[in-house]
């Protein structure tokens, strides 16, 4: 049941709230919670009992407490502004959940000291429901001596950020591990994983592409003898061709592949700076004849594309026939008829062209394709292969291991 206070009570509260402001300065809520204790009253109580029954003419605060007051106003707002600049910084950092690792608490105060201090943001962040570390843990942290797993830590970033640049910066954790253990280092998926992040090294992923394909307008009767089972048993059983596009300040310039379907070797390859032209997948097939010694080989040689103008012309059969090659076409307007040719110009965007603001000429274009194609042939190490590279999968056939043909 809620107190009943006598009018006499409460003028008594009320005047010597007032009383104690013009005496002592400060804020009338100050005063309010100073005498409400006092008489057995609430402060929200009295507080509406000033506002109600105080005097008319109530003593003005003097000039030096209401800059006291605005200095304090303004310290307790620069106050709430920093520390939702920490809590929205700690929110991108460490994402939600848990309480985040030592490791990664003790490099957030790295990174963001300068800017709050470490005692700002200890305490903000280890009022929150997850906790934080606290500044004496932070400091004793930082001149305690590196621990052996520390020490190996920083090894192995070396290492792992010497390899992830070395293959154009495009290995995601899986490959990364791969190529660790590859490289001699006996490291677990989840270390490189932890690892990689600490260092701000990631993958590169693959976005969408437009279509470049115009069909020909002219009959094609080839058949399709593919039928999307890109499945080879040997090497030059199945090659696959596609012509990509890459932006360039003058315009476009175009690339061509032929890739080995059984050990992902990109056999032949060719950059033009025009499409108005028959002879792009022209290089790259002579190319992919001279350098695999297919062209002489009994065994039969399946060359799949899509319906393209370049690849219906009597130019292109032509060769085909020649070099004593099947020609095989998927249907018109369907990138999966094609879709491991559609992969690896996909690839090609994301891992080396994409990689630069703009590509200037097509001289530099060629280039480049160069020595991505070797890398991607000897040292890229590819899923589908099972972490092989396409010369391991090829020399295989030739020497007995254990590498099985690849398969989508």
């Amino acid at each position: 049941m809620p107190k009943k206070f006598s009018p006499e009570l409460r003028e008594r509260a009320v005047r010597m709230v007032f009383d104690r402001q013009a005496r002592e300065g400060g804020p009338r809520a100050a005063s309010i919670r100073a005498v409400a204790p006092q008489l057995g009253v609430g402060a929200e109580t009295l507080r509406i009992w000033c506002n109600r029954y105080g005097p008319t003419d109530a003593p003005t605060t003097p000039s030096e407490s209401l800059e006291e007051e605005n200095r304090r106003l303004r310290r307790e707002l620069a106050e709430s502004r920093r520390a939702n600049e920490i809590l929205k910084a700690a929110s991108a950092f460490f994402g939600g959940g848990t309480r985040p690792p030592h490791d990664e608490m003790i490099r957030f105060i790295d990174m963001h000291r300068k800017r709050f201090g470490v005692e700002s943001i200890c305490r903000i962040l280890g009022a929150t429901e997850s906790g934080f570390i606290t500044s004496r843990g932070y400091r004793a942290a930082k001149t305690r001596p590196a621990s052996a797993r520390d020490l190996r830590d920083a090894t192995l970033i070396t290492e792992i950020t010497r390899i992830h640049q070395e293959n154009y910066g495009v290995y995601g954790v899986r490959k990364m591990w791969h190529a660790m253990r590859r490289a001699g280092w006996d490291v677990g998926r989840d270390q490189v994983a932890r690892l990689m992040r600490n260092a701000g090294l990631h993958g590169v992923r693959r976005g969408r592409k437009p279509v470049t394909t115009r069909p020909s307008r002219e009959p094609d009767h080839r058949p399709d003898l593919v039928e999307r089972k890109f499945v080879a048993e040997r090497p030059h059983q199945l090659w696959v061709a596609d012509i990509t596009y890459v932006r360039l300040p003058a315009g476009f310039g175009y690339t061509a592949f032929i890739t080995d379907v059984c050990t992902r070797r990109i056999v032949g390859w060719a950059v033009a700076s025009s499409l108005h032209t028959e002879s792009l997948p022209l290089m790259a097939l002579e190319q992919a004849l001279i350098s695999t010694g297919a062209q002489r080989t009994r065994d039969e040689l399946i060359h799949h594309s899509d319906r393209g103008v370049r690849y219906v012309s009597l130019a292109c059969s032509d060769a085909l026939t020649a070099a004593g090659v099947k020609a095989s076409v998927g249907t018109v307007g369907d990138s999966y008829d094609n879709a491991l040719a559609e992969a690896v110009n996909g690839l090609y965007k994301t891992e080396l062209i994409y990689s630069k603001r703009f590509w200037e000429s097509v001289s530099d274009v060629e280039i480049a394709t160069m020595a991505w194609v070797h890398w991607w042939n000897t040292r890229r190490l590819h899923e589908a292969l099972d972490y092989h590279t396409p010369a391991e999968v090829e020399a295989s056939y030739t020497r007995p291991t254990t590498t099985a043909p690849a398969t989508v």
